[in-house]
């Protein structure tokens, strides 16, 4: 059974935009600041998988691997 990480980090968002480090790390910073504002407490350099899916994809990923 594969484990799906809650978290993800600068190398998990580089691969899944096939983007720099640099703008990974502006991503999370940018869906840190939305998660705080609506009241809940971050990871720095980490965000949730489930908000990243649905800001980029309009829904999370509820499926089990």
């Amino acid at each position: 059974m594969k484990r799906t990480k809650y978290l993800l980090g600068r190398d998990d968002v580089m691969e899944i935009l096939e983007c720099s480090p640099n703008h990974a790390y502006q991503v999370i910073r940018r869906l840190n600041e939305e998660l705080q504002s609506m009241g809940y407490e971050v990871e720095s350099g980490k965000v949730p998988r489930a908000f990243f899916e649905t800001k980029y994809y309009g829904f999370a990923d509820m499926s089990k691997d």
